[in-house]
């Protein structure tokens, strides 16, 4: 198969990595200028992304369309390019739901062919290999594997569902995301009384994932019933110190979800989530 054209809609921090990670098996990568803040532009010209003016130029020009912009604007850009009628593969690799990545599937269809990714992990430079998951068109798929093989962007199918590889990405990186929220409001609440320093020694004794022990998850239904009122306590503690509490609300509102499951030592993993998701 010849070597396709790759645009990248648009060359920030990831997507300009990314791009040039294709760039090994690509005729050419090329990016749209137009509207393009100073700094994408500099992010272009060092990863040696080839201009072009306008979009219709870049749509004319490539076979192979990767998505990688701030979250917000996925959807307006794909309205965007299917205005233009493109007509070869795109990829939508924005952190959406999976509802919104269908969306932009039937905004683009039937001219275009659109695969669903994520990327897990950092921008591929400096030793970093991010996974980009994939979902859909088995054809397609293996076109943007092909695309990336031999390089530092590690791919993976996960199935032939639009939606699923955004799926993968948003469970990820709401419990990634979250954890380093929680860190920041932990170590906050701690300084308030002077022992933050006690708290990071505690903690450095443990640094597994919790993400890790899936198992643990049933065990957590069972002592729900007493973490939350822990949380609701803790969440007035942060108020106290004017930190935000909504998160720790939030957990205790989700743990209530459980409150028929106290101590109950048979509770297995399945039945905790089938009660977490039926209230």
């Amino acid at each position: 198969m010849d070597q396709p054209t790759v645009g990248i809609l648009h060359p920030g921090s990831m997507g300009a990595a990314v791009a040039a990670c294709a760039a090994t098996n690509a005729a050419a990568v090329l990016w749209c200028r137009d509207g393009r803040s100073p700094a994408s532009r500099a992010r272009a010209e060092r990863f040696g992304l080839e201009p072009v003016p306008t979009l219709q130029e870049l749509l004319d020009r490539c076979n192979v369309l990767i998505s990688l912009c701030p979250t917000s604007a996925a959807e307006d850009l794909a309205r965007e390019v299917a205005g233009h009628r493109y007509m070869g593969l795109y990829v939508e690799a924005n952190a959406i739901n999976s509802e919104r990545a269908v969306h932009i599937a039937e905004l683009l269809g039937p001219d275009a062919t659109v695969v669903d990714g994520g990327v897990i992990g950092s921008p591929p430079v400096n030793g970093k290999t991010p996974t980009l998951y994939l979902s859909g068109p088995t054809p397609a798929t293996e076109r943007v594997e092909a695309l990336f093989a031999g390089t530092t962007v590690r791919t993976k199918t996960l199935g032939g569902n639009i939606g699923q590889a955004s799926a993968l990405k948003l469970a990820y990186a709401s419990f990634q995301k979250t954890s380093r929220v929680l860190v920041a409001l932990a170590v906050g609440l701690a300084r308030e009384h002077g022992v933050d320093q006690e708290l990071i020694e505690v903690a450095s004794r443990r640094t597994d994932s919790y993400l890790s022990e899936p198992e643990y998850i049933a065990k957590t239904a069972q002592r729900a019933w007493r973490w939350g009122p822990e949380l609701e306590e803790t969440a007035d503690m942060l108020a106290a110190a004017g930190l935000p509490p909504e998160m720790l609300r939030a957990a205790a509102s989700t743990l209530a979800r459980w409150h028929d499951a106290k101590d109950d030592s048979e509770l297995t993993l399945t039945d905790a989530l089938n009660r977490l998701a039926q209230p």
